[in-house]
């Protein structure tokens, strides 16, 4: 039994969704899964109902003692951290859901090549934290998009691509070639939180492309890319998105079409300005380079301009998951 197996059914049981736990995990929804499934082959009982998602009674009766073998565990880690008070804390990598496509596990693994001494922590972000997991100190660096709009922030433009929209694979627009603004703008574009920056919203709604003009909202509100494409999925909405998404996730119900007219936009390294942190100062370089090297392959989405550089085809994002903390 392994503690990421705790930790995956733990997160499924607070979440109520597969999808959400992967996200709050940092995982694929398919890595959970296997998480889950193995812990129930080694205990020799199914903990979770799937359809409806629900708690068994062997899985009523193991939460408890999941919870304290992962309370024990972070206690005996608490017990030793005045020993390691003299360590260098980790880099705060924080990524809002794809991050720069291919681009981020690339850089990732660079980084650590460059700097083995320094340990990395990543997090997974949500639409909402696109400045203040900086601005709080959540974060060191965070792969985003688009810029912030923010004096405290500055950034590095790391991909520029195009913009699609994703639809219901049932839905009228499944099978067309190409849609421009006024389409979309008619179209039930998913909501996020009120809190969300306004940037990210108007990256979002194409509101400099529309001239402000508010086009219709759906009836969901999203936190990160799992919420939109369940919305999508099922019927109730669309979602916007930079055209590397689509290689990311391909989702069951969800249909990708590009739209011609709108902007293209951008994916960023943000960081804090001025930061004086040496190793902010060498991810950010490393990440320079190879977005100058390699960016334009990723923002063109060539599968053969892929192919020449297995460096990024290696992971993806789910390169990520077997990364150490």
């Amino acid at each position: 039994m392994e503690l990421r197996e705790l930790a995956s059914f733990l997160a499924v049981v607070e979440e109520g969704r597969f999808a959400r736990a992967a996200a709050r995990l940092f995982l694929s929804p398919p890595a959970v899964t296997a998480h889950v499934q193995r812990l129930e082959r080694e205990l020799g009982v199914r903990l979770l109902e799937r359809s409806p998602l629900r708690l068994t009674e062997a899985g009523e009766r193991f939460v408890p003692h999941a919870r304290a073998a992962l309370a024990a565990v972070n206690a005996a880690a608490d017990a030793v951290t005045d020993l390691r008070a003299d360590e260098e804390p980790p880099l705060r990598v924080g990524v809002m859901g794809h991050g720069s496509a291919e681009l981020t596990p690339a850089i990732v693994r660079a980084f650590r090549q460059a700097r083995p001494g320094t340990r990395l922590t990543i997090l997974p972000l949500d639409f909402t934290e696109h400045v203040s997991a900086l601005v709080e100190r959540k974060a060191d660096v965070a792969f985003v998009r688009p810029a912030p709009d923010d004096d405290r922030i500055e950034t590095d433009v790391l991909t520029t691509e195009p913009r699609i929209v994703g639809v219901p694979a049932d839905g009228p627009f499944a099978e067309a070639g190409a849609l421009r603004l006024a389409d979309v703008l008619d179209l039930p574009i998913v909501a996020v939180p009120d809190v969300t920056p306004s940037v990210f919203t108007d990256y979002l709604y194409f509101t400099a492309a529309v001239n402000g003009e508010r086009g219709r909202r759906g009836p969901d509100v999203a936190r990160n890319p799992q919420d939109v494409l369940l919305s999508i999925a099922a019927g109730r909405g669309v979602g916007s998105a930079l055209r590397s998404f689509a290689r990311f996730y391909p989702w069951p119900g969800v249909r990708y079409v590009p739209i011609l007219d709108a902007p293209w936009d951008s994916s960023v390294l943000a960081t804090r300005r001025g930061d004086p942190d040496p190793r902010v100062r060498a991810f950010r370089a490393i990440a320079a380079a190879l977005a100058r090297d390699l960016g334009p392959v990723v923002s063109a989405g060539a599968r053969s301009g892929l192919r020449d550089h297995p460096e990024l085809v290696r992971g993806g994002l789910g390169g990520l998951d077997s990364l150490e903390p």
